[in-house]
């Protein structure tokens, strides 16, 4: 998997994030269908470049995520979804790395 490394992260301080609308709206879209009315958490990864103390996360995906119900600090993610969602990205723009998680 391609993501941006510490290394590269810490040559430079991050000085700025811009955030796309698309991703804010995605975002929201996956709490409202999967975690409306509930105190269920969502998780997703955040999709874009970092360049010159600038990231700019340009798009997102959700990623199928649940936790125990009687001790919530156990959590199951879907990680071979993750990575085939991933590479499925990757065919569709080279440029983008992981830069975040929600």
């Amino acid at each position: 998997m391609d993501v941006i490394k510490s290394q590269q992260i810490s040559a430079r301080p991050i000085e700025k994030v811009v955030v796309h609308p698309l991703v804010l709206l995605s975002i929201v879209d996956h709490y409202n269908r999967v975690a409306r009315d509930t105190k269920k958490r969502v998780v997703g990864v955040l999709l874009g470049t970092s360049f010159r103390g600038t990231v700019d996360v340009t798009n997102s995906y959700a990623v199928p995520f649940e936790e125990e119900d009687k001790d919530p600090s156990i959590s199951f993610l879907d990680h071979n979804y993750h990575e085939s969602m991933f590479s499925m990205f990757r065919r569709i723009n080279a440029k983008e790395h992981v830069v975040g998680w929600y």
